[in-house]
């Protein structure tokens, strides 16, 4: 990657550090951003106010990820349109999750367009792919449905991003209509996760130790962004 580009996204990163610490009262230790054709994906650590401690502490993380949800809108607002001026590019879609007790957390922006040209990948890199999504869509069988549609993107050597289309059932759009998203997303989250993390075959897949899982869902477009951090 060239040096331009890596100095926009640590210039990035830090802008958004300092939305974070501005919107929340407090920013985070670290926050790296990687790149690559579609798609800008930040990983956050050390990003947790003693108050969001407490009530984790106290089997409350139900709260902490709705009260989240609200502040991070804001933030998502306002990083939308400096990243659109920096990356010349119009956003599609953002994502973001959160691991309380790893105390990290990703933001994923996809654009309409190509924002860095994709890294070229070897043969073998395809096949792992290949492998990653038929074991993402395994795993989505188990917990709801296989979906429309999954691909997964190479981002950097220890990320990757895999996007599922499709992926709700009837009862969940029902909920979502009756004013259930929230209730919905929160128990989604627990639930995925714990088959990711329990049934996934994923370290198999990277012949990597996996440091984290996260995932969010976009209920309006019926999409999924699942993002892998390796160790």
């Amino acid at each position: 990657m060239s040096s331009p580009v890596q100095q926009k996204l640590m210039d990035i990163s830090s802008l958004t550090s300092k939305l974070l610490r501005k919107n929340f009262g407090r920013g985070p230790e670290s926050c790296y951003a990687y790149a690559n054709g579609r798609y800008l994906v930040f990983y956050i650590r050390g990003f947790m106010s003693p108050m969001e401690s407490v009530l984790i502490d106290h089997g409350n993380a139900d709260n902490v990820d709705i009260s989240r949800n609200i502040v991070m809108k804001t933030v998502l607002d306002q990083l939308k349109g400096i990243i659109e001026l920096e990356f010349e590019r119009d956003i599609e879609s953002f994502y973001h999750d959160w691991n309380y007790p790893q105390n990290t957390g990703m933001i994923a922006i996809q654009f309409e367009a190509d924002v860095i040209k994709s890294g070229d990948q070897d043969s073998s890199d395809s096949i792992a792919l290949r492998t990653l999504i038929d074991e993402v869509d395994r795993i989505s069988i188990l917990v709801q449905k296989k979906p429309d549609k999954t691909d997964a993107f190479y981002i950097s050597p220890k990320m990757y991003l895999v996007k599922r289309e499709g992926i709700l059932i009837q009862i969940e759009k029902a909920l979502i209509l009756k004013g259930y998203e929230q209730t919905l997303l929160v128990t989604k989250d627990e639930l995925e996760k714990s088959y990711l993390h329990r049934d996934g075959r994923f370290e198999e897949i990277f012949r990597n130790p996996v440091a984290d899982i996260f995932v969010d869902w976009d209920f309006n477009e019926d999409r999924s962004i699942i993002c892998f951090v390796l160790k």
